[in-house]
């Protein structure tokens, strides 16, 4: 077959009142961690539930666990959550930036993959919690005819509670599907080298745009219990490499960057420093001056447009810090598009993407 717009299955074995299916088309599937649909209580219950249900987030008995959800965390958790996502919320399109973002990364990998590929692949996006669904994308995917997918988890580092989870559903979804699609997934990426520059790139820019250096730069990672990192996960370890080659590169001083932990939640230690301790104790110890990133999300969120910006800045500048930088996420820059475009065209490698199927 010739006609690069068409992917029917034809077989001379195929009766002749045989529906014609759409095939040998690739889908890539980028894969954020979620969004509820409004800030409002119902919608942020649903989303809540959905997210710490997830035995791989929260790992605790069921019979123990949700109990004290549906009872207690549910009752008062939606109310304060709702006031953080009403605060970043894109009144505009009503949704959250992380969909506004992502929608938008998805578009510019579309151009990019594009040009090479033409329409013999498909770049769509969805979200391992709320909508658009993991299950509904594969499905689209499929109908459209792709025999192939590529399923990308937008997490640089592995960690069970967002790499797995976002896998597990993927092939959960693949399990509904009669003709399952030969599939993929990207590997984490925290120490390639066009996102250690990247990172980079994004520190020098808002240097460039200050009066004076911070004393410090922040490295601040989403957080995990402490007996994730003891259980053998290794995200603690991928995101201290990170931090490493990010100071290698930028040729910084070890008392000049830091590592740190945010979103801590339950009553057991997770991963340490606490960012948002962390960086009082920096401005008690004379740093005044900090500038604070975020490399383990792909698309800046909740926890970075509302924690970071405003929970960690007020607990920074309460101890006596004067001057408190947040570097946005690499969300849909160039270097981050070019990033996740090297990616996708390393996974693609092997399946003969624009080599047609015969007929």
């Amino acid at each position: 077959m010739t006609d690069s717009k068409r992917h029917p299955l034809k077989s001379p074995f195929k009766p002749n009142d045989h529906p014609e299916l759409p095939y040998g088309k690739t889908g890539v599937l980028l894969s954020n961690l979620g969004t509820p649909d409004h800030y409002s209580y119902w919608p942020m219950r649903r989303y809540l539930n959905e997210f710490l249900s997830d035995r791989r987030v929260i790992d605790y008995s069921p019979w123990k666990w949700q109990p004290l959800l549906q009872l207690v965390i549910l009752s008062k958790r939606p109310f304060s959550s709702g006031e953080a996502y009403k605060s970043i919320w894109n009144e505009e399109l009503n949704e959250s930036p992380l969909l506004t973002i992502t929608r938008k990364q998805a578009e510019a990998l579309a151009e990019m993959i594009g040009k090479k590929y033409g329409n013999h692949v498909m770049i769509d996006f969805c979200m391992r919690y709320g909508n658009p669904s993991i299950r509904s994308k594969v499905r689209n995917l499929v109908e459209a005819g792709c025999s192939r997918i590529l399923f990308f988890p937008l997490y640089p580092h592995y960690a069970g509670a967002t790499s797995a989870t976002a896998n597990d559903e993927f092939f959960r979804a693949l399990m509904k599907e009669t003709w399952q699609p030969t599939a993929r997934v990207v590997e984490p990426y925290f120490e390639h080298p066009l996102y250690i520059e990247a990172l980079s790139n994004s520190v020098e820019k808002a240097y460039a745009n200050m009066r004076e250096r911070p004393d410090m730069l922040v490295v601040s990672y989403h957080g995990m219990p402490k007996r994730y990192l003891m259980q053998g996960d290794p995200y603690h370890c991928q995101c201290q490499k990170t931090t490493r080659l990010i100071r290698e590169r930028l040729k910084l001083d070890d008392d000049s960057i830091t590592s740190t932990f945010q979103s801590v939640f339950g009553p057991e230690e997770w991963l340490r420093p606490y960012t948002v301790e962390h960086v009082a104790e920096l401005a008690r110890r004379g740093k005044r001056k900090i500038a604070v990133m975020a490399p383990a999300f792909s698309s800046d969120c909740i926890e970075t447009l509302e924690e970071i910006n405003e929970e960690i800045r007020e607990s920074f500048e309460a101890a006596g810090g004067r001057e408190f930088t947040y570097i946005p996420c690499l969300n849909d820059s160039e270097d981050h598009i070019r990033v996740l475009t090297s990616l996708i065209e390393e996974n693609l490698q092997g399946w003969n993407v624009l080599q047609s199927r015969a007929d």
